[in-house]
């Protein structure tokens, strides 16, 4: 496989292009990691204004009518509403796993049956997350399971 990569003028807009035989899984995941990477959020904490890439952030969690960006060592707000999110992170890696919480799948180490139908997510951070039963099987479709 072969890579270019070619400077062009700030006048001209920016494209990734990719020439392949067959879209395959790999194809469509390099995708995905793509569009993550490019995604971003603004987060506001402590007085503070931050641009956040979607690939930083853990999960999404709705509190008391407020939404929150988690990420590796800090909190930041968001604006967005959860359902905002939920349609900006669809096919990013994201999906919603419960009724005030979307899912990075990528800061997922492991995942584990619990009570009641539910699932336990363990993230790389060590946060465990929990997964709604209403919600399993959509991510046992995302995993392949």
């Amino acid at each position: 496989m072969k890579i270019f990569i070619e400077i062009i003028d700030y006048s001209e807009e920016e494209e990734i292009r990719i020439r392949c035989h067959q879209a395959d899984e790999e194809v469509h995941e390099l995708v995905n990691k793509i569009k993550t990477e490019t995604l971003i959020i603004l987060g506001y904490h402590e007085d503070k204004i931050s641009r956040i890439k979607l690939s930083d952030i853990y999960y999404f969690e709705a509190v008391d009518g407020k939404v929150f960006a988690y990420c590796k060592n800090n909190v930041h707000e968001v604006k967005q509403k959860l359902y905002e999110l939920e349609e900006l992170c669809r096919e990013k890696h994201c999906f919603r796993a419960s009724k005030s919480t979307i899912l990075n799948i990528a800061k997922i180490s492991s995942i584990q049956p619990s009570i009641s139908g539910r699932f336990q997510a363990l993230l790389d951070n060590g946060e465990k997350v929990v997964i709604s039963r209403q919600y399993v099987p959509m991510l046992k479709h995302i995993l392949g399971l």
